[in-house]
């Protein structure tokens, strides 16, 4: 297991090391298409077992990778 962000882990025995919420089997892309497709964070919190913080997360390790992200135009 390894934290890549706070509150964001990956380890190769859970979703085959796809980042997830730490202590859950929650990818973070599920929560992005969730809240893409209108969920409300209260939803996620409920259907999910989540806190708040939880969702930030994931939402701010998402901008995070976009950030970094470098496209390169031919």
């Amino acid at each position: 297991m390894k934290e890549i962000a706070p509150r964001i882990i990956i380890d190769p025995e859970i979703q085959g090391g796809r980042p997830v919420i730490q202590g859950t089997r929650v990818p973070v892309d599920l929560i992005l298409g969730k809240i893409a497709g209108g969920m409300t964070i209260e939803e996620l919190m409920k259907e999910y077992e989540l806190k708040k913080e939880d969702i930030l997360a994931a939402l701010q390790y998402a901008a995070q990778v976009i950030k970094e992200e470098v496209l390169i135009y031919t």
